[in-house]
């Protein structure tokens, strides 16, 4: 990835959901201006979720996702449908295209009052409007006047007025004449100031101009020629705010934080090195861990603290999730399955059974595990990590994250933690 890409979970993600046949796809491909969804009259050609990352000004760089139709059948439509209400746990906003020939049915009811419940900013677009009649539209809008609202009515007023309203805002578009396509493109980026709010990794607990010294080790699970995610994001946010970013190796640290006029502001280093710079790091100067600000940026910091808790409770045969956002080729010191198990078995003494799943996976039943030990899931939208936060609170599992557990198991997590304001 280059550093000039926004990597698909820094996008606003836009869902499209429909019944089978409604048009979608044909909307979603309307919209962006190319086929990436194949569009057929057979019902349920869309089999999974289909993405598209573009640029939709004044939003910024976005991805669509195509789901398969809500109301498919059968024990294959079962699992498509099921797909597609994990999607709704990554969306920003959502796009209910409801086919202008039919009307509103009780499965778009559904959603509707699932985007309510999410609090999702909504369009309910209808689909195929040179088919329907103006008594067929006179009909629809007095349908949509009875449908919950969906979002804030504090929601900061945009521009857009229909934006504005606490229901779904409604247009009329059709995919064979382009009418309304372009309003609803507008309607889209109308949501801007509601999504605009930009949250900070860590430049809000610093002054600014500080010195940071991030700590880079390459070794064998290092990716060949470029920074993780993480390291990228920290970096540029720091130079976003006018800060300096001094980058070393972990042997490097003690000669680079010596070649400073005045202690650094943090020192940020991966986890894996953790124990190693923290013997080399004076005890005045602050210090945490990519993963950590992490576990703030994307999740809830303070329930991925409390699980780390349940690590001392852990007894031998006690199952273990061990969970990452993204899938990789595994190598023979892999964090997730030999690092933090090793750590593990140290820390307790005990033999706990390790399980781990990465990227889409998730378990629907955590009730079986006695802890979650999830990565700092920099691949992964905000709200997918929090649906999992939230899920495996639900279930009363303890869950941490990678940053959090690592500091935890190597006795430092208070001074890791000396940054922040918990």
């Amino acid at each position: 990835m280059s550093l000039q890409e926004t990597v698909s979970a820094e996008r606003i993600h836009i869902a499209w959901f429909g019944r089978r046949n409604a048009g979608k796809s044909s909307l979603v491909n309307a919209v962006t201006g190319q086929d990436i969804s194949i569009v057929s009259d057979v019902p349920g050609t869309t089999t999974d979720p289909v993405r598209k990352a573009m640029e939709l000004l004044p939003l910024g760089p976005v991805l669509m996702i195509d789901t398969p139709g809500i109301d498919d059948e059968g024990a294959l439509g079962e699992l498509r449908v099921a797909r597609t209400n994990r999607i709704l746990a990554e969306a920003d906003i959502a796009v209910l295209a409801v086919d202008g020939s039919v009307g509103l049915t009780d499965p778009d009811r559904e959603l509707l009052t699932i985007f309510q419940k999410r609090n999702l900013p909504t369009v309910l677009a209808y689909t195929k409007a040179d088919l329907a009649t103006e008594e067929i539209r006179a009909l629809r809008r007095k349908e949509t006047e009875e449908e919950p609202s969906v979002g804030s009515d504090n929601a900061e007023a945009p521009e857009h007025p229909a934006a504005r309203q606490p229901k779904p805002a409604v247009i009329f578009t059709s995919s064979a004449t382009g009418e309304g396509i372009h309003e609803l493109k507008e309607l889209l980026g109308s949501f801007a100031p509601r999504l605009a709010e930009r949250k900070r990794i860590l430049t809000d607990l610093i002054p600014q101009g500080s010195a940071v010294v991030l700590v880079v080790p390459i070794d064998e699970s290092a990716p060949k020629g470029r920074l993780i995610l993480p390291q990228q994001m920290v970096l540029r946010e720091l130079l976003d705010e006018h800060c300096r970013a001094l980058v070393c190796q972990p042997e490097e640290l003690a000669e680079t934080i010596g070649s400073l006029r005045n202690p650094p502001a943090l020192v940020i280093t991966d986890s894996q090195a953790f124990g190693k710079v923290n013997a080399a790091l004076p005890e005045d100067i602050p210090l945490t861990s990519f993963s950590i600000l992490f576990a703030r940026y994307k999740g809830n910091l303070g329930t991925l603290i409390e699980g780390a808790e349940a690590i001392d409770r852990l007894k031998t045969g006690d199952r273990v999730l061990i969970a990452e956002g993204c899938t990789h080729h595994r190598q023979c010191g892999d964090i997730g399955t030999v690092k933090i198990p090793g750590w593990l078995r140290k820390r307790t003494g005990t033999e706990p059974v390790i399980e781990t799943v990465s990227g889409a996976d998730w378990p629907d039943d955590l009730s079986g595990y006695r802890l979650v030990i999830h990565c700092g899931a920099c691949m992964l939208p905000e709200r997918e990590m929090q649906r999992r936060i939230e899920a495996a609170s639900a279930a009363g599992v303890p869950i941490v994250n990678y940053g959090v557990a690592i500091a935890h198991m190597h006795g430092i997590l208070k001074r890791s933690l000396s940054v922040f304001s918990v």
